[in-house]
């Protein structure tokens, strides 16, 4: 079996789409349209798309899962800054004063996610 898609239920699926689109650097699929009820975020083999598509209730809990995020090319600070920078608000800060530690995160429709520190900083 392979997981093909994580769907996630949202208000507005092309502009969550656009927003994790920044954030991953992947794309949307090339059928998907402004006002669509469902969007594709294409992500490289062998990982799943995610599949936003609309939902007529909104978000009011706390989420049962969530993606834990690890940079590539920064730092995590510098990850979550450039986050914050695309739409996303500060949830909870669990940096530790030796480096450790995670940021929660979450996007324009309140889904919470966390960045974790990039492999490079795991090494030093």
């Amino acid at each position: 079996m392979i997981l093909r898609h994580v769907t996630i239920d949202c208000a507005e699926p092309y502009e969550l789409g656009t927003f994790w689109s920044q954030v991953t650097g992947w794309p949307l699929s090339d059928e998907d349209e402004p006002g669509d009820p469902e969007v594709l975020l294409v992500a490289p083999s062998p990982v799943p798309g995610l599949l936003f598509i609309r939902v007529p209730e909104g978000k009011t809990v706390k989420n049962r899962i969530h993606f834990d995020w690890m940079p590539t090319d920064r730092t995590r600070d510098e990850e979550v800054e450039r986050i914050i920078s695309l739409g996303a608000k500060l949830h909870e800060d669990h940096r530790k004063a030796d480096g450790r530690g995670w940021v929660t995160l979450r996007d324009p429709e309140g889904n919470e996610f966390c960045v974790e520190r990039g492999e490079a900083e795991r090494a030093s």
